[in-house]
This record gives C-alpha cells, sequence and structure tokens, in this order.
C-alpha cells in the first residue's frame, strides 16, 4: 500500500513538474501620453484639453501555447491633478488564442480589439477614460478575408443608486477572395440600461450601426496607405412604452492616405441626426465633415508619436482640435 503511494506520488510530482516546465511568463507595459486641446464652437461644454498618461503594466501565466491568465492595473494620471492617480482600473482575464480563435473574459485591455471602431458609434475619450473592456470578446479571424468579434462591455451593475448598464456589439470585414482590394465591413453595438433598483425607470436602447464598401489601394500606388469607405450609419434610439423605435439614418464616406511620416483623413456624414451615447456629439448634426491632418516624427520598436490637427465643419460653425499621442508597448 505504502509502496502504491509513492509511485502516485512520484507521478504526481513528475506530472507537475511537466505541466511547469510549459509554463512560461509574459511582462507587457503599456504607455499612453495624450494632450488633447478641442475648441469645440458646437459644443461649448465638450471644449476642453484632456491631458494626462495612461501606464499599464500586467503579467500573463502562459499555461500552454494556447491558454493564458493576465493580471495587471491600468492606470491615469491628468496633468496636475491631485492625487495622483485620478483612477486604477484592475486587469485581470483569461485568454484562449489559436490560429484563427481568439476568446477574452475578465477585465482587459480594449486597445488592439475595439480601438477600430467609428468615432461615430464609439467617441476616441473612451481611448483615456475607460480603457477596458469589462465582459467578454470572441473573435474568429480565417487570416485571408474574412474576421468576425463578439463582444460584450458591463458598463455599471444595477444597486439602489447605479443603473443597470452594459454594451454588446458586433463588428467584421469580409472580401470576396484573399488579398482583394474591395471589402464590406460592419460595425454594431447597443446600450442596454434598465435603470436602478430603487425606481421603476423605463428600459432605454440605444446604439448605432454601420456598413460600408471599402477599396484599399495600398498595395498598388507609390503610397504606403490609400483607402476609400462609404456606406451608411443608422441608430437605434428607444426608450420602451414612453417613445416609439427612432431610426435615424445617414450617408457616411472616408478617405486615407499616408506616405512615410504624414497622413491625411477625411470623413463626411449627411443625413437624420444621431443621438448615440457613446458616439463623438458631432453625429448629432445633420451635415459633418473632419478632415485630420497627421504627422507621426517618433516611430521606433514598439513606440508611435502623433501629432494631428483636425477641422470639424458642420452647419455654421467650423471648429478644431490640435491633439499629440504617444504609445508605446
Amino acid at each position: 500500500m505504502i509502496k502504491k503511494l509513492y509511485l502516485v506520488a512520484l507521478l504526481s510530482f513528475f506530472t507537475c513538474a511537466a505541466a511547469m516546465a510549459q509554463t512560461t511568463l509574459d511582462v507587457n507595459f503599456h504607455g499612453l501620453g495624450f494632450l488633447d486641446n478641442r475648441e469645440y464652437k458646437d459644443f461649448v461644454a465638450r471644449s476642453r484639453t484632456y491631458s494626462g498618461t495612461r501606464t499599464a503594466l500586467d503579467f500573463g501565466l502562459n499555461i500552454d501555447t494556447l491558454n493564458s491568465f493576465v493580471v495587471g492595473a491600468n492606470a491615469i494620471h491628468e496633468f496636475g491633478a491631485k492625487p495622483y492617480f485620478l483612477k486604477v482600473d484592475p486587469i485581470a482575464y483569461y485568454r484562449f488564442k489559436n490560429k484563427n480563435w481568439l476568446f477574452h473574459i475578465g477585465e482587459f485591455p480594449r486597445e488592439g480589439l475595439l480601438d477600430d471602431y467609428p468615432r461615430a458609434l464609439l467617441n476616441d475619450t473612451l481611448r483615456y477614460y475607460r480603457p477596458n473592456i469589462e465582459g467578454m470578446l470572441v473573435r474568429f479571424d480565417n487570416n485571408q478575408n474574412f474576421k468576425e468579434t463578439f463582444w460584450l462591455d458591463w458598463v455599471s451593475r444595477q444597486t439602489v443608486t447605479d443603473r443597470e448598464q452594459f454594451l454588446f456589439g458586433m463588428s467584421g470585414k469580409y472580401s470576396p477572395v484573399a488579398k482583394s482590394p474591395f471589402y464590406i465591413s460592419h460595425y454594431f453595438l447597443l446600450l442596454h440600461d434598465a435603470g436602478s433598483a430603487s425606481e421603476a425607470d423605463a428600459i432605454t436602447d440605444n446604439g448605432g450601426a454601420q456598413v460600408k464598401l471599402g477599396l484599399d489601394l495600398s498595395h498598388h500606388t507609390f503610397l504606403d496607405s490609400l483607402s476609400f469607405e462609404a456606406g451608411g450609419m443608422m441608430s437605434i434610439e428607444r426608450t420602451r412604452g414612453i417613445t416609439g423605435l427612432h431610426l435615424p439614418k445617414g450617408f457616411i464616406a472616408t478617405a486615407y492616405l499616408s506616405w512615410h511620416w504624414l497622413a491625411f483623413y477625411d470623413e463626411f456624414y449627411s443625413g437624420q441626426g444621431s443621438t448615440i451615447y457613446y458616439c463623438d456629439a458631432f453625429y448629432e448634426k445633420k451635415f459633418y465633415n473632419r478632415a485630420d491632418f497627421i504627422l507621426t516624427p517618433f516611430v521606433a520598436k514598439g513606440l508611435k508619436g502623433q501629432f494631428i490637427f483636425s477641422v470639424h465643419r458642420t452647419p455654421g460653425f467650423t471648429s478644431n482640435q490640435e491633439a499629440f499621442r504617444l504609445t508605446y508597448d
């Protein structure tokens, strides 16, 4: 009996040793510095300067080549503010990744996952003040001509004072043949707001969607990048039992080109104004054009620094914005 126990203990030891031999530890640092001055003549309350730094440090325990657990923290400091850290967001999630599939569950950075969403649906200040997704995300990518992402982000848990709010959405890109310059892309999100536990609040649904045809000519010209997109946008606005379902619609088109350190981006919208809670406020207008002039003088391994001068045009107003962002991974 004792020999059998020794044999079981010995086998258990070698099994654990073999498992630990395949376990590795990743240390990942991400830094973001930003100075974003907005002179919005349309929205005086939002005409302000955002400035500060975000620093994130996390540790990834790789169980094997497919499964990992990641823990860490992401902290923001606004220049001149006290106390030093405005907020510290925890990072804690499980990750599965193979050739085609990616799955996250927990609190994980949105950078690299949802940062391609149009500002008409998710505004860019989320990058400064809400860097994490709290929920789950799954992505399929065949690495040729099809990619699709589904995600759920829990914004607020219901209490006596806090409202129950969560975002969910999907986005994807499809080309008829691999490496074709033609593609179709789509983005969708919806905010579900069920109110607080102490009030009989009406349930609110708010979100939007875009479907666009695209043409990527980056490998067909002397430019580093050249792409065009055009399509439709629709917002979803409803307060159940109070208002009907409103679906404002419009046309949206974008153009992007870059050459070495220089780039230009232009976005045009025309249609019915949309009120999407997490979107850039300019899309409340029936006409909007944004032109970005981009200079990227700082480029190194894992590092990018950009100056961006933006001109915003709406009926009766022309606004400007100057931003500098430095990121390091």
